[in-house]
């Protein structure tokens, strides 16, 4: 399961919790229950590298036919 990130607006209140991709979004703050907004963070995928070429996948000018 995601974990997604909230801040409440009014009481700065930060939190993490984890929640199924049919949940529905928190509205509420727990402490205050003041408005929540979702933060986003980084992508839970990074490429490291040089990267990718599209002369990557062709066959080397050095093989005979």
């Amino acid at each position: 399961m995601p974990t997604y990130s909230y801040v409440c607006k009014e009481c700065e209140h930060a939190f993490e919790i984890q929640q199924s991709f049919s949940d529905a979004a928190l509205t509420s703050c727990p402490k205050c229950k003041g408005e929540l907004r979702k933060q986003f963070g980084n992508l839970g995928v990074s490429f490291k590298g040089s990267g990718f070429y599209r002369t990557d996948s062709q066959p080397s000018s050095s093989a005979s036919d």
